[in-house]
């Protein structure tokens, strides 16, 4: 049950600062913005006066609470942190500073990730869809429960010690996920030892399958590839109608799928079983390995290491952007290393078990993040112990 603490408005804790200061051309600033869902107060860059928009900017200090009135009903707020003593702000970023005889820095912050915190912000936030801004008069006589000092710093000690505890945990996945990926780098360079190098076009030739379109009834939903091989995703399905002149070409799972516009930044994929039924443009390059040969995954897995993605830039030429174009001929010259079949299937379980038990690594972060919302409405209930 939660304790009796007496109630304040954040009016008696906090008083705006008014600190500000004109901007020199020839100074080097360093400029704040918040992130969102109480994700903390950070350097957004650092920049000439001269590159500044405004003659004056407000000045922040270590340990104030400054909000974004435009963002503060989606958590865009906290404490500011020492490094970033001094930095600026403008004026849709005030700041406040704490009567410490009552509120603890530390204590503020964690509270204002509350849910409860964040639904009291957006109480406070009036105006249209696209105007929508914090009243500061409503935010500052918004009230709280507000416990002494001492059960405030016990409280911050109790939830300091539990996300510790849950960053460790963190940490030592992303230790083990960072081992299993030193695995396959350390299996792949051993087969690479006992590969030869063969050209795509001779081991995953290009293939084709152009669609003939249904001007008046058909549908085509279409696959896209995210940079930094990130995988594929699901675009909307566009209309015969919509297609218009532009040729279509159907995806099959397993197919070795190159962005001719992106595949420099790594928007390679292999089409999943999800992805059956998918269409991509001519600018979307299918790649089908030889069965008994190749092994599609084997083929990606080298173009994401530091030496196979040179020999993608390499055949995309060009400047930036749309203009580094994934040449045809390029990629069926690109030499690939290749093992004896068998050995690539293996390395391609190897993979599978791998992806898996980053699956479970990744679910179990999620699970811990989610402890967080919890973690703090029983802080602030006075029953975290």
């Amino acid at each position: 049950m939660s304790k009796p603490w007496p109630s304040i408005t954040l009016g008696e804790m906090l008083r705006k600062s008014g600190e500000s200061t004109f901007i020199d051309p020839n100074v080097t600033y360093r400029e704040v913005t918040i992130k969102l869902w109480g994700k903390g107060v950070v350097l957004r860059r650092e920049a000439a006066g001269s590159e500044i928009a405004a003659p004056r900017r407000s000045v922040v200090r270590a340990g104030q609470f400054i909000l974004s009135r435009i963002d503060a009903r989606n958590g865009a707020f906290g404490i500011v942190p020492s490094a970033l003593d001094g930095a600026v702000v403008s004026n849709d970023f005030p700041s406040f500073d704490l009567d410490t005889q009552r509120i603890i820095p530390e204590y503020l912050g964690w509270l204002s990730r509350s849910a409860d915190f964040v639904d009291l912000c957006k109480a406070a936030s009036e105006g249209t869809t696209n105007r929508v801004r914090l009243k500061e008069e409503k935010f500052l006589a918004a009230s709280i429960h507000l416990p002494s000092l001492l059960e405030q710093q016990k409280i911050v000690n109790n939830i300091n010690a539990l996300t510790s505890r849950i960053s460790e945990v963190k940490s030592l996945k992303n230790s083990i996920t960072s081992d299993y990926q030193q695995l396959l780098m350390s299996s792949f360079t051993i087969l690479l030892k006992k590969s030869k190098y063969m050209k795509m076009g001779d081991i995953a030739p290009i293939v084709r399958r152009p669609v003939i379109i249904d001007f008046s009834r058909g549908m085509y939903p279409e696959l896209g590839i995210r940079s930094f091989g990130k995988g594929t995703f699901h675009k909307p399905a566009i209309t015969g109608a919509d297609v218009g002149t532009k040729k279509l070409f159907r995806i099959e799972p397993g197919d070795l799928v190159f962005s001719n516009v992106f595949a420099w930044e790594g928007a390679i994929a292999i089409a999943k079983k999800e992805d059956n039924d998918r269409y991509g443009s001519h600018r979307f390059i299918t790649c089908v390995a030889k069965d008994g040969v190749a092994v599609a995954s084997f083929i990606l897995f080298y173009f994401q290491t530091p030496e196979g993605f040179q020999k993608i830039k390499d055949a995309s030429p060009g400047g930036a952007g749309r203009n580094r174009t994934l040449g045809l001929e390029p990629l069926k010259n690109i030499e690939v290393p290749l093992p004896s079949f068998n050995q690539q299937l293996w390395f391609n379980q190897l993979c599978h078990q791998v992806d898996s038990l980053k699956r479970i690594q990744g679910d179990t972060a999620t699970e811990l993040d989610a402890m967080m919302p919890s973690i703090l409405d029983k802080a602030f209930k006075g029953e975290l112990k």
